[in-house]
Parts: C-alpha cells; structure tokens; sequence
C-alpha cells in the first residue's frame, strides 16, 4: 500500500494500492519535489469517474509503468470533489496548454509548483491520436533534464496567464454605486434572446451532445416566463424539463439523473449520478411544479428525492457524494436491460401481452435502443390507464435490479453539495405542500451545522464512520462554494420556519466570508479563503460550472440580507458586482445563469413581505406554495422594532396582517393570504 492508505476519500483509497508511489497533496510531496529537484505528476479525477478507473487500470496498476513514474517524478493524487480549488487552478492551466479539459486529469509541475504541460486520459499505447502514457513520460522527463529553462520559461507564462484569468469577464466599474435602474428589461430581453439561441427546440437542452442539465437556464426561463408572460421562454423550459424526466438520464426504474445526455435525446447518459445534479434539477421541477402544476414533475420530484434517501443518505441524515458510472467494470450495467429479461419478470405477474406493453411503454426493444441493449425511457407520457401498470412493472424490475452488482457509493460528505440538497427540500417541501420534505431540511441543516462548523468555522468534507456510528472526521477549510449556498439554504430555511436562528446564521456567515475571501478590490471573492495558502494562485471564479458560481450567489446574499439586516453597504457591493459582470451576462447568458437570473431579480424587483400575527408558520407555507421566485419574508408574532422591515407594524388581536413592500415602501395592510398573493402578482412600477 501507498501513502494513500491514510486518506479519507474514496477515490484516493481507490489508487492506495496502486504500485505509483502516490502522495496526497500536502507538504511531504511538494518538499520532497524541491529537495529532490523533480518535475511534480498532479493527477486529478473522482470516484464516479468512467476513464480515471480505465487510465488506473491501464496505467497505475501496470508495474512497469509504476517504475517509470516513481524514478522521474513525484506523484501526487488529488481527488477534485476535496480540493476543488487545485482542481480549478490546473482545469484552467491544462485548458489553457490543451486547449480543452476533463478527467482524468493529468497536469506536470516544476519542483515549484508551476504548471507546464498537461492533458487529461493518456492510453496505454498510442492510439486515437494520442500518445500513450509512458511515451508522455519519457518526453517529459527529458525534456525537464535538457531543456530546463524553456520549461521554466513556459510554467512562468502559464502562472501569469492563470493570475490574469481571474480579470476574465470583469469589466472596471465606476466608482459611482450603480443604482437599480441601471439594470433594465431590454437587457433581459436580449440575454432572453441568447438563451433561446442556443436552445434545442427539438429535443430541449441547450447546445449539442454532450446535453448537461442547465438547470440555471431553465431556472431563468421559467422566471422570464414568470414576470414577462412569455410562452417561448415557458415551453422550452418545460421541453427541457420533460425530455430529461422522460429520457435515459432519468433513472426510470429507480429515481433520480445521471450526471449529463451524451447525445441529444436524453436517451444514453454518462451513468454517474452526483449529488449536485439531483438538488439542482429537483429546485427547478420545484418551480416548474409552482408554474405548471405537473403531475409528472411531482412524481419525479418525489421518485429523485426517495433515491436519495434510499441510496445517498448517511444514518445521520448528511448526503453522500455519488454512485459510480460503473458496476462489474462495465458502465451502465446496473441500469439496463434486455427484452427477454425484462418479459420474463413481468409476465408472471401480468401475463405476456401486458409485459409487451410495458416494454412498449419504455422503449426496450429486441435488438435494443443503446448498444445492443437497453435504457428505459419514455418516448410520450403514459395514457391514464397506463399508469398502474407502469407503476407495478418498475416495483418488480427494481426488486430484481436490487440483486445486481451495485455500483461503487463515494461516501465522501461535501459542505456545498449538501447544501444545494438541503435548498432543493426546502423548496420541494413547499411546492408539494410536503411535510416530510421540510423534516429533511430541518434534520440535514441540524446535521451539517454539527458535523461541519468547528468553532465559528467551517470545513469542506466529512465521512461516515461505521465504527462511531456518526458523520465526522471533517477536515480541508471550506470554500466558497460550500459556504456561500450554506448561507442560501439558511435563508431558505428561515423564510418558510421564521426561525432568528437561521437569518442570524447566515448573517453570520456571510460576514465571515466577506472578511477571509474578499478579493483585493473587495468587490470579487477568491475560491478559497487568505489563510489556505497552499496553493499557486488563488482562483476567483466567475461563471457557473455544473455547480451555481460561488460569486453569483454571494451576490444574491448580499442583496437579500442587505435588506433583511439594513445593510445598504452589502446591497452596494451587490450591485456593483452585477454592473462588473453585466455584459458577460447578456452575451453569455447560459454561462451566467444564476447572475442572469439575479439581473431579472434587480429588474423585477425584490418584494418586502412582512407578516404580523398566529399560525405565522402555516400561513408562510400557504403564501410560499404560490409560485414567488424572488422575496424576503420576515414574520413576528408581536411588535417587533428589530427589523427594518417589522419596524413601525403594528400587530392587530385576531388577524393575521400582510404588508407587501418595495424598498421599504408599502401597500396598505391587507388581512388574508389571497389579498397578499394578489398584491404580490402586481408588477414593479
């Protein structure tokens, strides 16, 4: 065994008996590297990874090639799930060299620490024009000895270039506070337009395969369609939605998406299932629901959020990461069938011209829909009449799927993943009018707060321990991208609860993360914060990844509690971030979606609700279930001077009164959750 051995993460125990003399990332390898006067093997990947576990295979477990690697160079593996920001900085640096990215990924290092060559899978021998991994190594490895200072030269250009690229997209602003009327429709208009430019009218998604989900665009759709009565913006959100609940990617036996389509019918996925990827898409079925009332979206709403539970829920409530691509080494195998396979379990129970129906229903054939087999899928909504039969048949085949060889669970624990879960409850729990959904929210927050906040701070990756019976072990500081939707999901938590402890929380929060990530502007944050101080260069991500930009959401915080804590500097900082960032916004739409969908907050408006009276908690849900995407809500059972938006109010013995407010400026008093939905419905003068 390597010195993986020690490590918490299932991807790097994965590669601890590999015979590569593999370090973690950490001061023992990047030493050794400077004492040693080696070039440095960063190889990045993650458990659910389909090619990291092919180049392991192929390569890491291959001894002759171990030898290579172990006598030329320092090896660390570094799994991008723990360390995201190394995952970035050399994403950026390979992209940069290469010309495009992915995983496994493969970057080589100077002794310190700079970049100069990379790529992501490397075949054991040369083929698909590319070279095979130990041609890679030798040329390195002599490159390194006898063209040392062209090296050094080319890693010096690199580490600038990724100095440079946290500019990317930032335009200089003014040192004039931007107001809310510098943001405006026709700009909406014309990010609305791009969108729609990119948009598969036929199949739903945007662009071509590889089809991601997109949910921010779909988020944004839905709003736009919301406040401008579009139709175009609303049926290509719900194309979208419906061609992937009803598409390979959707597990159709037993709940819940794999990760991205890799063609354009959403019927073949890359078979992974993330975490991330199921909160994201139930958020948006959560508001598609609101618009459109779905039956279809409800169930799968319900179906995805029971996989979770089912398979990725620690006892303790804390989500676990992913479920591998692949089971027995061939991937998909867990998800697809044949025919006969599929006929024989059925027609016991339902007779053979049934079980033809059934297979009819899903699109399993004889010579098979994806590589002589097949993914279930439906190809139309099933008729009424259709809907037991359907129902009965996927209980049978997952009763016989369950039997199978699983694939692998990273049970790694990640702070951000967790809380993009956590919003995804919250808003399933209001949009179905599900009280078991909001017990979730509540018990997963409860957990987090325990498992991941040591002494006012936070941590990024915790893991389940059999032996204690708990969630624990957590360790690497957090990120922005674990801190800043932790503080959402807060937020969330309080607007339906109206629980103090909640807003102060992310009050709280945020605080610390405009104290430790605060770039030099203070306008931007850095990925990581000031004091993690292991790494290259601190990278400042702008643009959305499969995962919501860190930037983007703190924008929205800032906003939202610059409201709720009157704190107009924090709404100040907001604005600006969003003038900075506008037009990247308009010109690239679906690589800024939630600043996309924050710009159409400024431009609508962000209603000031506040609720004086009993039953406070029921009548939130009651308003909440209407379909609101852009609010704060404070409540008090009494008169209450501690909040800008409670101040003045006074409660009424016997009512429940509603004040719908702008910028602190109110309609009158209204007495009953319709007058207030009706208020609501009103447009911003």
């Amino acid at each position: 065994m390597n010195r993986l051995s020690a490590e918490t993460s299932p991807y790097l125990l994965q590669h601890a008996h590999n015979p590569v003399d593999w370090y973690p990332w950490g001061e023992e390898a990047l030493k050794r590297a400077k004492r040693e006067d080696k070039p440095i093997l960063v190889s990045i990947g993650y458990s659910a990874c389909h090619w990291c576990h092919v180049m392991e295979r192929e390569s890491f477990e291959n001894p002759d090639t171990a030898r290579i690697m172990n006598e030329q160079f320092i090896n660390i593996k570094v799994d991008r799930e723990e360390r995201p920001d190394l995952d970035h900085l050399y994403m950026d640096a390979v992209q940069a060299m290469a010309g495009s990215g992915g995983w496994p990924l493969n970057v080589f290092l100077t002794p310190d620490g700079k970049p100069f060559y990379g790529g992501t899978y490397f075949p054991p021998v040369n083929m698909h024009n590319r070279p095979s991994w130990r041609q890679v190594l030798h040329g390195l490895s002599s490159a390194f000895r006898e063209k040392r200072s062209q090296i050094e030269e080319q890693a010096e250009a690199i580490r600038q270039h990724l100095e440079k690229a946290n500019a990317f997209g930032i335009q200089p602003t003014t040192s004039l506070i931007p107001g809310e009327a510098s943001f405006q429709q026709v700009q909406l208009e014309d990010a609305f337009q791009q969108v729609m430019a990119q948009a598969d009218q036929e199949w739903g998604g945007f662009g071509r395969a590889p089809k991601f989900p997109q949910t921010f665009s779909i988020l944004f759709l839905l709003r736009y369609h919301h406040f401008t009565g579009s139709p175009a913006s609303l049926a290509q959100a719900g194309l979208s939605l419906d061609a992937m609940v009803m598409g390979g990617i959707y597990d159709q036996i037993g709940g819940g998406f794999a990760r991205y389509s890799t063609d354009t019918e959403w019927l073949a996925p890359h078979f992974e299932k993330m975490l991330y990827d199921n909160a994201l898409i139930v958020s948006a079925l959560s508001d598609a629901f609101q618009l459109t009332g779905s039956s279809y979206y409800e169930r799968a709403i319900r179906e995805t959020l029971a996989f979770v539970e089912q398979e990725l829920m620690s006892p303790d409530a804390i989500f676990y990461s992913a479920l591998d691509a692949d089971s027995e080494g061939v991937e998909g195998k867990f998800y697809t069938w044949s025919r006969q396979d599929v006929l024989s379990l059925l027609e016991p129970s339902f007779g053979m011209e049934k079980a033809v129906q059934f297979c009819r229903l899903l699109d399993i054939t004889e010579e098979g829909n994806w590589e002589h087999t097949n993914i279930p899928r439906l190809k139309t909504w099933p008729e009424p009449d259709q809907e037991q039969l359907l129902e009965e048949g996927k209980k049978i085949l997952y009763a016989a799927r369950s039997k199978r060889v699983r694939p692998g669970l990273d049970h790694k624990q990640l702070l951000g993943w967790n809380a993009l879960m956590n919003i995804a409850y919250s808003k399933a729990g209001i949009a179905l009018r599900e009280p078991h959904f909001l017990k979730m929210a509540r018990r997963n927050m409860d957990a987090l707060l325990r498992v991941f906040g040591k002494d006012g701070h936070y941590l990024h990756t915790a893991l389940w321990d059999e032996k204690e019976q708990a969630s624990g072990r957590a360790r690497i500081p957090a990120f922005l991208d674990d801190l800043a939707p932790l503080a959402l999901a807060l937020l969330h938590l309080y607007e339906w609860t109206g629980e103090l402890a909640y807003l102060h929380r992310a009050d709280t929060l945020v605080q610390q993360v405009t104290a430790h990530f605060s770039d030099e502007e203070g306008l931007f944050f850095y990925f990581s914060s000031k004091e993690q101080s292991d790494i290259l260069v601190r990278k400042k991500e702008i643009y959305d990844g499969a995962t919501p930009s860190g930037n983007a959401q703190m924008a929205v915080l800032l906003w939202r509690l610059g409201i709720y804590m009157e704190k107009p500097g924090w709404k100040e900082r907001a604005l600006r971030m969003v003038e900075a960032v506008r037009p990247m916004i308009v010109r690239y739409p679906t690589s800024f979606g939630v600043w996309l969908d924050f710009l159409q907050e400024l431009v609508a408006g962000t209603p000031e609700i506040a609720i004086f009276g009993n039953r406070l908690e029921e009548v939130v849900r009651d308003l909440l279930h209407s379909y609101l995407p852009y609010r704060v809500i404070q409540v008090s059972a009494v008169d209450n001077q501690d909040f800008a938006l409670l101040r003045g109010r006074k409660t009424i013995p016997g009512k429940t009164v509603f004040y719908i407010c702008r910028q602190y400026a109110c309609k009158a008093p209204v007495y009953s959750v319709e007058e207030a939905k009706e208020l609501l419905r009103e447009r911003k003068e």
